[in-house]
């Protein structure tokens, strides 16, 4: 161990910077926190060590919303951007995802200069080898393997695959990150110190080869939609050029037996990776020895950029020794010459289960200490860009003393993930499929900015620019809808405007009216009335959207508005469900485990067999609690805390670990305190109207001591003392 050495002071330290990393980094600056991120390697920011694209099925949604929100993801995916598409168009609406195919060196070089250029946020190469606490588990500090020691008043863990990563082909393996770079080798000694428990998960990625060694004839060219379509709410769609197409091909009979004759050299069947993969994401031994029946499998070539001839074999990771890679890549038409440039491989690395996080991303047992993206159990790029903005966020706000950002299942895919995470954990690489969200049709990824940019600027992560913008699409849209309502539209002239035997019902009506009908479009209405000022393609689309399936969407917003009011609801963090014999042992330790904080969570507990038979609601005069809390103290240098009377420092007024003066936070004042109960009263009150009306709520003074109310609970429930 180096010897130690003052380094500096920030807010927040952020550990990787990968996709996770970048958007809590910039979240924190952007709120505005002293923020600093580590990286093992400045080369390896925003890296894309597996498909260099971003989106997908349920993952362009996902970007959709972290843009709307203010995040960095969705402009840098524009500006490399190779090919553009939209996913599942032959299905309905709700699924619709986009997926851009990026320039994978100017997506790295995007995100340095974002995070380079950012007010309040510095960029350090270095391995961060512990956490260091106090000695009442306070967050103080974080020392690098060279010694710095960096004072910070929260730590936010994105690691990604680097986390005592190993890498696997064949019968070789490596302790290595991604890409050949070193590991964070003993971090994870450090966080078992903190009492955080970890466990092996594993991910791989397949070879990347040689353009010019593909025969490009023998497979199917896949070009970008035309005009292609914009990630960000932000670009304008015109600035767009598809810039290379990309390839499908398929696996035979000849691939699959090469693998079925040396599957006893993968380090999965073998034994040696001890790490649970991703269910979603196979690779291609998995996929030849569970799927035996199938006599071919696709994959896509992809390029990886403009200037350079790597290209990606996605749907073929492995993890087979080198030479059989090469032999089987070998067996499919159009690689018949292929030559390797980077060697697929499997990696296993420590992560967490994410059940020990608060929704708010922070470790429930260490305060201040925040995990997202791979460290959180999950997979893929855009889960992890929108775990770090939770979290960076999250951070930020804790640390200024303000209410939470927090998200929920009925708002968006984001709140979805989180919710998933933390409520029912994962036991394998945790993946965002659209089948995940139970409110589909109204979390489209097309009108995200509608649903969360009026979120993000009230938390100032949007800015006037993007703001400016986001209220012209907004007027815009309502013109067009207020146009198509008040529009009549004959049908002798819909009956001009299209084919002689089209279906178009048989009277005519406003436009709006007509749109419900299936088969009747925006484009057909504006053959005969015209294209409202300023109405995109993509505006075009979200409104016929919205008009055919408005009984739907109302339906959906109706139970969304129910689960609201109920997610509103908070449940005490600190409620103790051990004494209470009247319900399973089981469920008592699932619900002290994963502490549901809102009636939501509580019903959906109730549903999946988990009965809270009763509820204690302990009542102290509000006053009483401002003044209580006003005995709070807060150091101004370190952010260390005390209480005038539970926990005094030593001398009044100064910190008894670094002698900086003690403040009251904002948030501790009687007036916000007031305020603040306020809010908490009109929200319980649902809460405790939901239970009393079932014969579960019990009301406990508060002001008496702890014996005398824990007796008064005891009592109220049936236990003995």
């Amino acid at each position: 161990m180096m010897k130690p050495y003052p380094a500096g002071s920030y807010d927040i330290a952020v550990i990787g910077a990968g996709h996770a990393g970048i958007e809590a980094a910039l979240a924190a600056a952007r709120l505005g926190c002293r923020t600093i991120i580590f990286t093992i390697s400045l080369d390896a920011i925003g890296n894309m060590p597996c498909n260099p694209s971003i989106g997908g099925t349920a993952k362009g949604h996902l970007v959709r919303e972290l843009d709307a929100l203010g995040g960095e993801m969705a402009k840098a995916a524009d500006a490399t951007m190779l090919q553009s598409r939209m996913l599942n168009l032959g299905k309905g609406p709700a699924v619709h995802s986009l997926r851009l195919q990026c320039d994978r060196k100017r997506y790295h070089m995007y995100m340095k200069a974002a995070l380079e250029n950012q007010p309040n946020l510095s960029v350090r190469q270095a391995e961060i080898v512990s956490i260091d606490t106090d000695g009442a588990g306070e967050i103080t500090s974080v020392t690098t393997a060279m010694g710095g020691v960096y004072s910070v008043r929260a730590v936010i863990l994105a690691t990604g695959t680097f986390l005592k990563g190993k890498i696997f082909v064949g019968e070789y393996s490596e302790e290595s990150g991604p890409d050949g770079m070193h590991p964070a080798a003993r971090l994870s000694d450090s966080l078992r110190a903190l009492g955080i428990t970890l466990r092996r998960f594993k991910t791989g990625t397949p070879a990347r080869v040689h353009g010019n060694s593909v025969d490009f004839t023998r497979l199917e060219e896949q070009h970008g939609d035309e005009p292609p379509v914009a990630a960000s709410f932000a670009t304008d769609p015109a600035t767009l050029q598809n810039k290379l197409p990309c390839y499908i091909g398929y696996t035979n009979e000849e691939t699959h037996e090469v693998i079925r004759q040396n599957i006893g050299r993968s380090p999965l069947y073998g034994g040696a990776i001890e790490g649970i993969g991703p269910r979603y994401c196979p690779s291609i031994e998995d996929k030849v020895m569970r799927f035996a029946e199938k006599p071919r499998h696709q994959f896509f070539l992809e390029p990886m950029g403009e200037n350079t001839r790597e290209m990606y074999l996605s749907g073929l990771s492995s993890s087979l020794p080198e030479e059989v890679q090469t032999a089987f890549y070998r067996t499919i038409p159009g690689l018949e010459q292929v030559e390797l440039m980077r060697t697929a491989y499997a990696i296993e690395y420590d992560c967490i289960d994410p059940t020990n996080l608060k929704n708010t991303l922070e470790f429930k047992a260490v305060p201040h200490l925040y995990g997202a993206g791979q460290f959180n159990g999950t997979s893929g790029y855009e889960e992890a860009a929108v775990q770090g903005f939770v979290a960076g966020v999250n951070a930020a706000l804790k640390l200024q003393g303000k209410p939470p950002f927090l998200t929920d299942r009925s708002t968006s895919y984001i709140g979805t993930l989180v919710d998933d995470l933390v409520t029912k954990g994962c036991m394998d690489p945790y993946r965002m499929m659209t089948s995940r969200s139970e409110y589909r049709l109204s979390l489209r990824q097309d009108n995200a900015d509608e649903r969360l940019t009026p979120i993000g600027r009230e938390y100032g992560l949007v800015q006037d620019d993007r703001w400016a913008v986001f209220c012209k699409d907004r007027e815009i849209k309502q013109n067009e809808m207020d146009r198509l309502a008040k529009t009549t539209v004959r049908l002798a002239d819909l009956k001009a405007a299209v084919p002689e035997d089209t279906e178009l019902g048989e009277i005519g009506g406003t436009a709006l009216e007509l749109m419900r009908r299936p088969y009747i479009s925006y484009e057909l209405i504006a053959k005969v009335i015209g294209r409202g000022e300023g109405v995109t393609p993509a505006m075009a689309q979200r409104i016929e959207t919205e008009i055919r399936y408005a009984g739907y969407i109302a339906r959906e917003e109706r139970l969304i508005r129910d689960i609201q009011r109920h997610e509103n609801v908070k449940i005490p963090e600190d409620f103790d469900y051990s004494p209470i014999e009247m319900i399973t042992l089981e469920a008592r330790e699932k619900l002290q485990k994963i502490r549901p904080r809102t009636l939501a969570q509580a019903e959906a507990l109730e549903a999946k067999g988990v009965r809270i038979d009763h509820v204690i609601s302990i009542e102290v005069d509000d006053n009483d609690i401002a003044r209580r809390m006003g005995g709070r103290r807060v150091c101004s240098k370190c952010g260390a805390s005390y209480h005038v009377v539970a926990k005094p420092p030593k001398t009044e007024g100064v910190c008894d670990s670094c002698g900086g003066e003690l403040i009251i936070r904002k948030d501790d004042a009687p007036e916000t305190v007031l305020k603040r109960l306020a809010v908490y009263h009109a929200s319980t009150e649902v809460l405790k109207d939901y239970y009393a009306k079932l014969g579960r709520l019990h009301t406990v003074n508060g002001n008496q001591s702890i014996e005398g109310a824990n007796e008064e609970i005891l009592k109220a429930i049936g236990a003995k003392a």
